[in-house]
This record gives structure tokens, sequence and C-alpha cells, in this order.
């Protein structure tokens, strides 16, 4: 199945110590339905407006480790609240989204939940919150380090050195070639295309 609905005491299990009884309390209150998913490549949870009698929906990915599921359900949340006090009158990730993100992560961070590490590349999403996860590159650099399940032989693009190949998870093979802004220049050795990757996009270094 590609999504699970889990009765509360099994939501502790992907929930870092301290976090499940607040989440529980936002669950409830709100009439969350809140499911768990498989991966997702494009996103790493969503929500869905409550409409008519139904309940809001809020979908977590399962694979995030514990500190990464909570960030997530966070942001989703306050995606929830700006719904609920302006509706659809303001843009998805506009101030209104960000003042209640940055709110929220303020008072989980303020429960000493989160390692130091954690703790600290969290204040920059508390002053300036990134619509995405990919616009949180440092915070998601930090959380890989926590990570339950590494994958011998991969790497992220980020310290992949200038020059090197590496091959995709679908076999494609590249060359790294610098970085552009925020992302990460490189050619596919075959068609000799250029294509621009994340630093976070995991892959396999050649020897």
């Amino acid at each position: 199945m590609a999504a699970t609905e889990h009765p509360m005491h099994a939501l502790a299990a992907y929930l870092p110590d301290n976090a499940f009884e607040p989440v529980v309390h936002y669950v409830h209150h709100y009439k969350i339905h809140l499911t768990v998913t498989r991966k997702r490549r494009s996103v790493l949870g969503d929500y869905r407006h409550a409409a008519g009698w139904g309940n809001h929906k809020i979908s977590i990915n399962g694979n995030l480790n514990k500190y990464e599921f909570l960030i997530t359900f966070l942001h989703e949340l306050a995606h929830l609240f700006t719904f609920e006090q302006y509706q659809n009158k303001v843009d998805p990730h506009g101030t209104e989204w960000k003042n209640h993100y940055s709110l929220l992560l303020q008072d989980f961070v303020a429960k000493k939940i989160f390692p130091p590490d954690v703790e600290k590349a969290l204040q920059q999403s508390i002053k300036n919150p990134a619509a995405t996860a990919s616009g949180e590159t440092a915070l998601l650099m930090v959380l890989r380090n926590y990570n339950t399940q590494q994958r011998p032989g991969f790497v992220i693009i980020d310290k992949v050195p200038n020059g090197a190949n590496f091959i995709t998870e679908n076999g494609r093979l590249f060359k790294k070639i610098g970085k552009r802004r925020k992302r990460y220049e490189c050619i596919e050795m075959e068609t000799g295309r250029h294509y621009s990757f994340s630093g976070l996009a995991e892959v396999k270094l050649m020897e």
C-alpha cells in the first residue's frame, strides 16, 4: 500500500523523544487525518485542507528520520494554520505561512527536542523559512547525519569532487562540473547534455 493510517501510539516510533504529546495534541485538536506514505521523490509531506465536513489531511514520507519527520509535520501544520486563518486568500508559502511555520519551529526548539547541530541549523529556517526542502540545503545536510539507513557507496553530490564521474540511481553516467548558484552543473557522458542537480541528490561515485 502507498499509505498507512497509524493509530496514535504507533506514531511515537516516527517522532523524537518528547515530541509525541504536542504532535498528538495538534492532531486531535484540528482533527487531522494523518497518514505515513512510502518514499516520494518530489515531496516529503503534503497538506490538504478540510472540505465540507471532512478532515484536514497531512501525509508524511515514512522513510524520513525522526527529526526530519517532525520538521515536515510542522511545515504541513503551518499550512493548516494558514488555511484556517486566511482560507485560499494568500500565497501557499507567503509571509503568512512563514510566520506560522517560524512560530512552530521556535516552540519545538524551545522544548529541546532537537540535538544541538539540528537546532543550530533550524535557526536560519526560523528567520526565513524556505518553501521547499531544496531551499533548506544546510538543514537537510545536517539531518542526513541522523538517517538510520545509509546506502554503501552512495554520497550526496555536494561531496563529489569537481571533475569526478558518478552514476545516478537509474544508471546514467555523469561528470560533475561545478556549482551554479544553489545547484550543481553536471554533464551526461553519453549525450553531452548538461543537467543541474541538487547538492543533496544521492549518487554512486566512480572509482
